[in-house]
């Protein structure tokens, strides 16, 4: 089963390319693993990814699974004006006694089940009667193996089937009026048959027919059919000739590809039957086998650069997380099953990322080896954050020589790749942020890289207001805005929400901290404190 690769809610440039990269090793040890995104990508995530000519990855949003991951049926389906013994026949080669029947556009019209067909037989002869009536001579033909020989422009059928066995008597003892007559290569009977008002004739044990008995039938419009079988199976198979329109039910239960297993099986349990098609934009996908819904199939998810749920996808407490790749601290992270977990103090996930292609001797394209690289250089701020580590330092020289770079000629261009004139306040508010528990306060901390205040224009009063309304819409203690200056080697703190008039005083005017660059070290700690302080 496929495995999902994610890094946390609001991304970073760490967290997109460890889940790149990641999904890349995974694939290569043969394992199938497709590297996903939480949330939009800044404009350095962006610049990094077009530099390096990779495809931004697809936007998970919930960790349960949906149909269209799981394992169904093969969507075999039948057209509404087949035959029935065309039906059973799919039926017998799928091996399975249900089919979908669809229009003339593949449209889910209906469903037909062997059981349907079965009833046929059992129910009131009337029933049948009334179905023979409108039966085409081709499906006729097709069904029976047969051949045309002659078919009237206008039909006279009445539903009622009479097989005329041999005797002396021949024809003169049947009530043949419009029926469809089942009779052997007896010349004279045929063309009494057709004398009498028979409104076709099913020929069997027969190659030819003779030219007066031909000439019969088109002076009284009596059709004439070659059958491929015998007496017995030409009598059986005549039902099955009936369109699949005739039988099938159309009170259908679909779900779409794209609805959650755990939703369909509550859905389910309202009804009883063995099999649901599965559709999406109303054509079939597949069918769902009820039975095998009694242990449904979970999403096969590993993390990278976060291990918090709170971090994380939409219900990942209901996903098989299988492994976590990170760099920050361990909080609620919890598991029914044995996890690989991977946690180093280093200042980077894409560090550990580059330590297992090295440690599984996979060779690690130049272009993959330059994103890392730049993925490195965005979280420890060109390795000047206190997170940063000899081990983050070694593997980063290794990993620009593979992609042919120069680390401070990257780190220049990938800090002033954001034009800032295009991003407006929410823009950097939502900025890689992050949700915490600080001593039994709920903290969002949003921090955002610049290569230096003087290229940015905010308005400090507007900055307020927004900060204030996301704290009352999301019902958060404290949100803090931590603006990083590279050029400047600090960064400017904003705060907002019930706690904030606590902390205040802990804010001179400027607002600006020196030397403070790390959100995990440094500015979570410096927050911490600041609560302890206060209370």
């Amino acid at each position: 089963m496929t495995i999902y690769i994610t890094g946390h809610k609001n991304p970073d440039s760490d967290s997109i390319v460890a889940s790149i990269a990641y999904a890349y090793l995974k694939n290569e040890l043969g394992e199938e693993a497709i590297p996903c995104r939480l949330g939009s990508i800044s404009q350095e995530t962006e610049y990094l990814l077009n530099r390096f000519d990779f495809p931004t990855p697809q936007l998970l949003e919930d960790a349960r699974c949906t149909l269209g991951e799981i394992e169904l049926l093969p969507a075999t389906q039948i057209s509404q004006d087949d035959t029935l013994f065309e039906a059973l026949q799919t039926m017998k080669q799928a091996k399975q006694p249900f089919l979908a029947v669809h229009d003339q556009n593949h449209k889910i019209i209906g469903m037909i089940t062997r059981n349907d067909i079965a009833n046929l037989g059992v129910e009131d002869t009337a029933y049948g009667i009334e179905m023979l009536q409108h039966t085409k001579p081709s499906d006729l033909v097709k069904t029976l193996n047969g051949k045309e020989i002659y078919i009237p422009e206008h039909l006279h059928l009445n539903g009622k089937v009479s097989i005329v066995a041999l005797s002396s008597h021949r024809a003169l003892r049947y009530q043949v009026q419009e029926r469809m007559v089942i009779v052997s290569d007896d010349p004279i009977a045929q063309k009494e048959l057709i004398e009498k008002g028979a409104g076709m004739l099913i020929l069997v044990w027969c190659d030819s027919i003779e030219k007066d008995v031909l000439e019969a039938a088109k002076q009284h419009e009596c059709a004439i059919i070659l059958s491929g079988h015998g007496s017995m199976n030409t009598s059986r198979y005549l039902y099955f000739s009936l369109p699949v329109s005739a039988l099938m039910s159309t009170k259908l239960i679909t779900f779409e590809r794209s609805e959650y297993v755990e939703d369909v099986i509550r859905k389910m349990s309202r009804y009883r039957y063995r099999s649901y098609p599965i559709v999406f934009e109303e054509q079939l996908c597949g069918y769902l086998e009820a039975g095998k819904m009694l242990y449904p199939p979970t999403k096969n998810m590993i993390l990278v650069d976060h291990n918090e749920f709170s971090q994380s996808v939409k219900n990942i407490e209901k996903a098989s997380v299988l492994e976590v790749i990170d760099h920050h601290r361990i909080h609620d992270f919890t598991s029914t099953r044995p996890v690989y977990f991977r946690n180093e103090t280093v200042g980077s996930t894409c560090t550990i990322v580059t330590s297992l292609f090295f440690e599984h001797n996979i060779p690690i394209p130049r272009k993959l080896a330059g994103l890392l690289l730049g993925a490195m250089i965005s979280d420890t701020l060109n390795f000047q954050s206190p997170t940063t580590t000899q081990k983050d330092i070694d593997l980063a020289q290794r990993l620009a020589n593979l992609a042919h770079e120069t680390i401070d000629e990257l780190a220049y261009d990938i800090f002033f790749s954001n034009d800032l004139s295009q991003k407006d306040i929410n823009d950097f508010l939502q900025e890689d942020m992050k949700h915490f528990e600080i001593t039994n306060y709920q903290v969002a901390i949003a921090q955002s890289i610049i290569p230096q205040s003087s290229l940015l224009s905010i308005q400090e009063q507007e900055l307020k207001e927004k900060m204030e309304a996301y704290t009352k819409r999301s019902g958060i203690d404290l949100y803090v805005f931590a603006l990083t200056s590279i050029l400047e080697n600090g960064t400017y703190f904003y705060i907002s929400g019930p706690l904030a008039q606590q902390l205040q005083q802990n804010l001179d005017q400027t607002h600006f901290f020196p030397n403070i660059l790390s959100r995990k070290k440094q500015i979570v700690p410096l927050i911490t404190n600041w609560i302890q302080e206060a209370n």
